[in-house]
């Protein structure tokens, strides 16, 4: 591996533009190399088995494109596959996922000893965020609720108005989130409804996504590999398994500017 070689990002569609994002205004030296599995989203609903399946062919896409780094940028494939896909590269590359760093961000926060989890049903029923949560602070209560509106509503625009605000409140106003101390937003599209989360809890608890917190891991990775790139690179090339229209109209949402979609059909 090189250290101006690219890092691959992948997720179940294109709401891991979120974090590829966040990755961008951290490093702004490093190229990426973005796969969204257009074909197969969902994930959530998927079975562990077939994203497992996916993410070992995503990641062969990645590794032949010599990318150095791979980060799975889905909640519900770093639940289901992360092992999988750490064991299949064999160690020819660092592999990171967006559980694992916002897990540690919580943990450390003293002062939080209940935290709410909202995902897809997918990364709930996986309760890994739970398990991981209770092996750094056994002192935490965790409660979670699959929230399977939310990631279609904003795909569609909805966030920040009227409209996702009901439908957020109506979720939030779960009976175990009442005296939480802390969130998770679960979902790699969440950063989006952030401030609405925010609101609804009139700024008393305290709110966490992996984005930040994920760009903050991938550069003590690349720093410990000696791969982090020292000549900043503007050559980020995005890919998806199946294309339409309005999927590139709506990466604009996740990555804050308007980028050009690659047809890969790696399903055929």
């Amino acid at each position: 591996m090189k250290n101006n070689f690219p890092i691959g990002i992948f997720d179940s569609g294109i709401g891991g533009l979120t974090v590829a994002n966040a990755v961008c205004e951290h490093l702004p030296n490093e190229e990426i190399i973005y796969f969204g599995d257009t074909a197969h989203l969902p994930y959530g609903d998927k079975s562990a088995e077939a994203v497992q399946h996916y993410s070992i062919k995503i990641a062969d896409f990645l590794l032949e494109r010599k990318c150095k780094l791979i980060l799975i940028a889905c909640n519900t494939a770093s639940a289901a596959a992360y092992e999988t896909v750490v064991n299949h590269v064999a160690g020819n590359v660092p592999v990171l996922n967006v559980i694992d760093p916002v897990v540690e961000l919580v943990a450390a926060e003293k002062s939080i000893h209940k935290v709410g989890i909202i995902g897809t049903k997918g990364t709930i029923k996986s309760q890994l965020y739970d398990h991981k949560l209770k092996a750094l602070r056994p002192d935490v209560e965790v409660v979670s609720l699959a929230t399977a509106l939310l990631a279609s509503m904003i795909e569609a625009g909805f966030y920040n108005n009227s409209v996702s605000q009901a439908i957020i409140n109506n979720y939030l106003q779960y009976p175990d989130f009442s005296d939480i101390e802390g969130m998770i937003l679960a979902c790699t599209h969440y950063p989006l409804i952030k401030k609405e989360v925010d609101s609804f809890y009139n700024h008393r608890i305290k709110i966490f996504d992996s984005n930040e917190a994920v760009a903050k891991k991938m550069k003590i990775v690349l720093e410990e590999t000696n791969l982090l790139n020292d000549v900043k690179r503007n050559t980020h090339k995005f890919f998806v398994s199946d294309f339409t229209e309005s999927f590139e109209q709506t990466t604009k949402i996740f990555f804050k500017q308007e980028i050009h979609l690659e047809h890969f059909a790696m399903w055929d």
